[in-house]
């Protein structure tokens, strides 16, 4: 590891070479074709993902490690913190393209493509099609020869409800650990932000639990067409990424018990704080997108 001088001081820390973005690209692969294979009835792909999850984790406790050490060291200063704050605007923006993407393929589906359809002859489909949205839900014509089986979609009550109350609950929970941070109050902070972590896994438990609804008594899967699969992709996604939030929260939180992060300097702390209210943002859009219209 070395650092650029200015005035005998260290200036900009530049860190030596690293491993950990390759071997998590490389997790992430193993994670990204285990699920694949597994979705499309391989078996051996359960064990790819479970191979490249463990992987991917254990490349980020050693990465978050060397931050943090990086960081405790004092090597980090106004400009390493201004390039931090920098790039996690711009990671947080290629998110909003990323699920703006799939928001776009669900509202092209429902208003363009499926009207688009039911103008065409019938001979192209099949008998007694009919453009509705979403596709071969229940009271739609089925398909012929079962391509598609009919399926029910679930309404925005009950558990999609829960979910958002858990969401927006975890928000105002990291905001007055933030403000509690800002005021010197550790014991406060580090209370409601374990708070926050534990709204973040439950909303986890009850996506599992809906997933397993929709699989098992309303027959809804990612192969139930065009709003099966961007259903999945969208709420999947977001899983994921609240999965990932949780995690960055559980770091900075297990930080603040031994000592890290002052009210003045805390940029740990924001960026996850940052990310975190992004997921809020996704799921209200899906909430709204998804489950309402």
């Amino acid at each position: 590891m070395s650092a650029s001088t200015h005035g005998g001081t260290p200036y900009y820390y530049v860190p030596a070479e690293s491993r950990h973005p390759v071997m998590a690209a490389a997790g992430l692969f193993f994670v990204i074709l285990g699920a694949g294979q597994w979705i499309n009835g391989h078996d051996w792909g359960k064990y790819s993902l479970a191979v490249g999850l463990v992987w991917w984790l254990f490349t980020l406790y050693q990465w978050f490690g060397d931050a943090v050490r990086e960081s405790e060291g004092g090597l980090y200063g106004h400009k390493i913190d201004l390039s931090y704050r920098w790039s996690m605007s711009w990671f947080i923006f290629s998110e909003v393209m990323f699920f703006g993407a799939f928001f776009t393929a669900l509202w092209w589906a429902r208003s363009h493509s499926v009207p688009a359809l039911g103008s065409l002859d019938n001979a192209l489909l099949w008998p007694d099609f009919k453009a509705v949205w979403p596709s071969l839900a229940a009271g739609a014509t089925a398909s012929p020869a079962g391509i598609i089986e009919p399926f029910q979609t679930v309404g925005p009550f009950w558990l999609p409800t829960i979910n958002t109350a858990l969401l927006l609950t975890s928000g105002v929970t990291l905001t007055i650990a933030h403000h509690a941070l800002r005021e010197n109050q550790r014991g406060k902070t580090i209370g409601f932000m374990w708070a926050t972590v534990l709204l973040g896994f439950v909303f986890l438990l009850v996506q599992g639990y809906e997933y397993y609804h929709l699989y098992t008594d309303l027959n809804l899967k990612l192969s139930s067409g065009v709003f099966g699969s961007t259903f999945f992709m969208l709420t999947g996604f977001h899983g994921f990424h609240v999965f990932l939030g949780m995690l960055m929260l559980l770091v900075i939180t297990l930080r603040l018990q031994k000592g890290h992060f002052t009210a003045d300097k805390h940029f740990g702390f924001e960026g996850a704080a940052w990310y975190w209210h992004f997921v809020d943002v996704v799921w209200l859009g899906l909430y709204v997108l998804v489950y309402w219209m």
